[in-house]
């Protein structure tokens, strides 16, 4: 497949009819273009001594006339987001205007969060899409309580209504949905596993949210994990604090949408943690739903691997995907690891085709110390970002490969002074 260069560049036009507004520009790039989120520094319009400040208007010329397009601010990174308006398959740039003023109308976007019986939700077409558990969730009865988890992320919804996650299969009662805890590890030389509760060593559980949020363009939350080490002998300790920031986006499109999980953690002991080389741990992990069998699910990864050959091999992007639940077409999820990513691209570890007795269930996971350890060094931050985008009906690979492009490559911005 042609390596598609696909990439943002804006440049800024000092208009010269008007001191209260800024035109820049969005070029597709060579390659397919998708609709996702696009970023306008402020600072940039600062530079050029224009005098743009709240309450902001942005428009977008379509043929002979100017859209209102819907953005989102970021007060912490100076920068507005939307998402473009495409119609025609054009190369030509897209055109925009920033100017003071008030919007005329209200967008709907149907993005939103709530806290609802224990889970904060992130909803999209106004349903719930993505939710993550922050109050504790246990076993069903005549099950261990040792299996009890707080701090993961289910139910993952498709925009048609489909559940792609699992917890608590009776197989493995320690999976829950999404999530991303290290199995082998050493703290002072002693074996810790936060991964397989039933071994008593470690557990990961929801501590508190630093932020929540939610516009026109994308919801969001931020929250703080610990991974505590049980096997201590007077009392459990926290042997790494983790940052969970979780930011679901609108692609202007009822079919998908897509969201952002980043995972920024440290040590606070004395000696760091040591993440030995296993095939699984950390990254990101997720079990499917119970429908997916060896016969209706496939995977497709960036280097051209399937189901049957994508395990322990590297991967920028990787597509899995299902029979709908009735029966008609498919859903899945396009999971995507960012080239900062510790051994980009990122090993995989995915059940092979005969898991489980023969059934085939699906797990999927970016494992970055499949096959080299990590020294996690005391109070030194680390972080993880990957991208997922869930859809359904179908996602190829040309479309996988724009998607990843645009998650690595930040945009490219140029001044031109009038």
């Amino acid at each position: 497949m042609r390596a598609i260069i696909f990439f943002l560049l804006v440049s800024i036009m000092w208009s010269c009819n008007s001191e209260d507004s800024v035109r820049f520009t969005v070029d597709k790039g060579d390659g397919i273009f998708l609709t996702q989120p696009v970023s306008f520094n402020l600072a940039k319009a600062e530079e050029t001594k224009i005098n743009i400040q709240e309450p902001m208007v942005l428009f977008q010329e379509i043929g002979k006339e100017e859209v209102e397009v819907p953005f989102q601010i970021n007060q912490d990174e100076n920068k507005i987001w939307f998402v473009p308006i495409t119609g025609k398959n054009s190369d030509e740039p897209l055109k925009y205007t920033l100017r003071n003023g008030v919007a005329s109308f209200k967008a709907d976007s149907g993005i939103s969060e709530k806290k609802q019986d224990g889970s904060l939700q992130l909803n999209f077409q106004n349903k719930p899409a993505v939710s993550y558990r922050y109050e504790m969730t246990y076993p069903p009865e005549g099950v261990d309580s040792i299996f009890k988890k707080s701090g993961y992320i289910h139910p993952i919804i498709t925009p048609k209504g489909d559940t792609l996650t699992r917890i608590q299969p009776n197989d493995h009662y320690h999976h829950y949905g999404l999530w991303g805890p290290w199995t082998h590890t050493q703290v002072d030389g002693e074996r810790v596993d936060f991964w397989n509760l039933g071994d008593g060593m470690g557990t990961v559980l929801f501590k508190e949210f630093k932020n929540t949020e939610a516009g026109d363009v994308y919801a969001s939350f931020t929250a703080t994990q610990e991974h505590i080490d049980l096997k201590t002998k007077e009392e459990p300790q926290v042997a790494l604090n983790e940052d969970i920031q979780v930011k679901l986006w609108n692609l202007n499109r009822p079919d998908r949408y897509m969201f952002d999980y980043t995972s920024e953690f440290s040590s606070p002991l004395e000696k760091g943690i040591l993440f030995e080389a296993y095939r699984y741990g950390g990254g990101l992990g997720l079990r499917f739903n119970e429908r997916w069998k060896a016969d209706n699910c496939s995977v497709l990864t960036s280097e051209g691997n399937d189901r049957l050959t994508a395990d322990g091999t590297n991967a920028k992007w990787c597509i899995v995907s299902g029979e709908a639940s009735d029966g008609k077409g498919t859903n899945g999820i396009l999971f995507m690891s960012h080239p900062k990513n510790r051994n980009h691209p990122e090993p995989m570890r995915i059940w092979p085709i005969d898991a489980n007795g023969g059934r085939g269930d699906m797990f999927f996971e970016f494992c970055p110390i499949r096959h080299e350890e990590w020294k996690i060094e005391p109070n030194k931050r680390y972080e993880l970002n990957y991208r997922m985008v869930v859809f359904d009906g179908t996602l190829n690979a040309e479309e996988a490969e724009a998607y990843w492009q645009s998650f690595a490559k930040e945009n490219q911005i140029e001044l031109i002074n009038k």
